[in-house]
């Protein structure tokens, strides 16, 4: 069971990536999360890392790449995982089938003023990070596991929303054509509640 999250900022990738490890007891492979755990540990990678970083520039394929292939060579990578926010371009995914096995890739699909509706509406705790929505805050400003402030990041503003969706659809529209062409991919709409949407991704991968 491997499988693949795709779809834009806001569509709920790692929510969904998380339950679905939880529940199945696969990992849950974030290219962000493992970028911070290589910095924290002063790995080589991590050090690479951090210099691109520093100057506010990206990380390099190569460097990503070569960090997802050691991360899913681990032990409980053997029986599969979910892979959230990679690979992010085709020159990834070629590199990504020479050393994985695919077994599906779920694209998930949402309106924008539904991505726009969980995203401005996001807020995060500046000091643990955990993540509400004003849907559910009921105006509490603090978060319920540290007591730390409660931000509104301008990545969740509706006009960098809107420009991070842009680049994210100019820049995913070859990936989801190159898994298309694989048979690989099934769209998956999520514009409904977390219970209800995560039902039908269950449902796409057979599970």
């Amino acid at each position: 069971m491997n499988f693949i999250f795709l779809g834009p900022p806001g569509a709920g990738k790692g929510t969904h990536a998380k339950l679905l490890s939880q529940k199945h007891g696969i990992p849950q492979i974030s290219t962000g999360d493992m970028l911070r755990e290589n910095i924290k540990r002063a790995t080589d990678l991590g050090k690479q890392a951090q210099v691109y970083i520093d100057q506010g520039e990206l990380v390099p394929d190569d460097l990503v790449i070569q960090m997802v292939e050691e991360r899913l060579a681990q032990p409980d990578c053997q029986k599969g995982y979910i892979l959230d926010g990679f690979p992010r371009t085709v020159t990834q995914a070629e590199a990504l089938s020479k050393f994985a096995r695919i077994d599906k890739v779920i694209d998930l699909v949402a309106d924008t003023s539904v991505i726009l509706g969980n995203l401005s509406g996001r807020r995060v705790c500046g000091n643990c990070g955990a993540t509400y929505h004003t849907r559910r805050l009921n105006g509490a400003t603090t978060c319920a596991a540290c007591g730390g402030k409660l931000i509104h990041r301008v990545d969740d503003q509706p006009e960098t929303i809107l420009h991070r969706l842009e680049v994210y659809h100019k820049k995913t529209e070859p990936l989801i054509e190159y898994y298309k062409k694989a048979d690989l991919i099934m769209d998956v709409v999520v514009e409904s509640t977390i219970d209800h949407d995560f039902m039908l991704i269950e449902k796409a991968l057979g599970l």
